[in-house]
Order: structure tokens, then sequence, then C-alpha cells
């Protein structure tokens, strides 16, 4: 489902109040001469994310999901001179991608991308002892969603913001019966979120240059 003046009025709102630099242009266009698909947040909404992470002053942000790297140059720059971010990607190929786009964009010093399955990466994480972030988005495959939300607990504080994207799906996620994986995932996400007494939760659909879809939004509680 999707609407042409949605792509129009979002493109308004990246002209007026986005203004995305080289470096980010260069991420999206570098991403899709390799072939990653196009699955990117928009630059408005990543702008929203940056704003997010800026609004909370976060100085320790972890990305579940990093694909070329674009949603990742708005996270960094939302942080101070020492704040750190970790990013979890499983392609090897994303990751190249990824590190050449970070680099461009003057934020490769801030940024450690840990390449293989999430799952996997946030139990090192965990084991290691990681320090706890201050905001954490999810956004990677779906069906696995409802365990990067348990493990991204684990690695969270009280005040820890939580953003899981794409929760809407065209409105697909309404279904209870639907047998596609990465709806089920999301239902469960949600659930588990609502179903959580640490989080505090809502969620909120969009529209726009991706079609309709939506964001969840969390903060922990204890």
């Amino acid at each position: 489902m999707h609407d042409a003046q949605w792509t129009v009025l979002d493109d308004y709102y990246s002209a007026a109040l986005v203004k995305q630099d080289a470096a980010l242009e260069a991420a999206l266009a570098d991403s899709a001469a390799a072939g990653l698909p196009a699955i990117n947040v928009a630059p408005n909404q990543g702008k929203f994310l940056n704003l997010l992470a800026r609004i909370h002053g976060a100085k320790r942000i972890l990305e579940i999901g990093t694909l070329g790297g674009y949603s990742t140059i708005w996270l960094a720059r939302a942080l101070p001179a020492d704040g750190r971010l970790v990013t979890l990607e499983f392609e090897p190929r994303h990751v190249e991608i990824a590190a050449a786009n970070l680099k461009r964009a003057g934020v490769a010093d801030k940024v450690e991308i840990l390449q293989g399955a999430a799952a996997d990466s946030l139990q090192r994480l965990i084991a290691q002892g990681a320090a706890p972030f201050d905001f954490i988005f999810i956004d990677a495959d779906k069906p696995n969603n409802p365990v990067y939300l348990e493990l991204a607990l684990q690695l969270s504080r009280p005040g820890t913001v939580i953003v899981g994207d794409n929760v809407a799906r065209g409105g697909a996620v309404a279904d209870a019966g639907s047998a596609d994986p990465a709806i089920q995932g999301i239902r469960r996400f949600i659930e588990l979120m609502g179903a959580n007494p640490r989080l505090s939760a809502t969620a909120v659909q969009t529209v726009g240059a991706k079609g309709h879809d939506g964001f969840a939004l969390a903060i922990v509680e204890r």
C-alpha cells in the first residue's frame, strides 16, 4: 500500500528540515550501487532517530541491523565527543559498505561494527559485561525481534530508550492469523513490550516514502 503524495510530502519535509549532507547522500548511493536492499530509514526518519538520541542525551547507543550504515551515521552524529555506538550486522558485504560509509562521514572512530548473527553478538556483549546502553535501535530480521528485545533488555538500564522499526508493515501486523514469520515476530515483539513490567511503551504508524509502516518506542522503567 502506497500513495505517491506520501513521498511528495516526505521529500518536502526532508528538503525543508533534514538537509542531509554529501556523506549521507553518498551512503545511500553507494549502498544502492553495491546491491544492498533499499530498506534503510528515510532521511526524515534518520533525523528523527538523531533527535531522539540527542533529546535523551545518549552517550552509548546500540543498533541491531547496520545495513549500509545510513541510520548508523545519523545515530553516531547524535553522540557527544566521548560517545560510543555499537552496531550489529550479519552480512559481511554490508559491513564492508557500512565501514566505508562511516569513515567518509567522519564517525568511524565512534562506531564499532560487530559482524555475525545479532543474537550471538548480543550474548557476547552480555557475557563480556558490556556497560548498559542509553539508546537501542532494533531494525534487523523481524522474526528474531522478540529475541533481540529480551537480550537488549539485559544491556539496558533504567532510562534506556528502545526503538523498534517496521512495526506496521502496511497494516499486516494487525493480522493475528498471518503465516508470515516477520509479522508474527513483530506481533510477539509488541506483545512482549506491553507485558514486560520493566517497560513503558507505545507504537505509532507512519506513512511516507517507505510506505505504511511504524515505530515502537519504549523506555526501561527499572
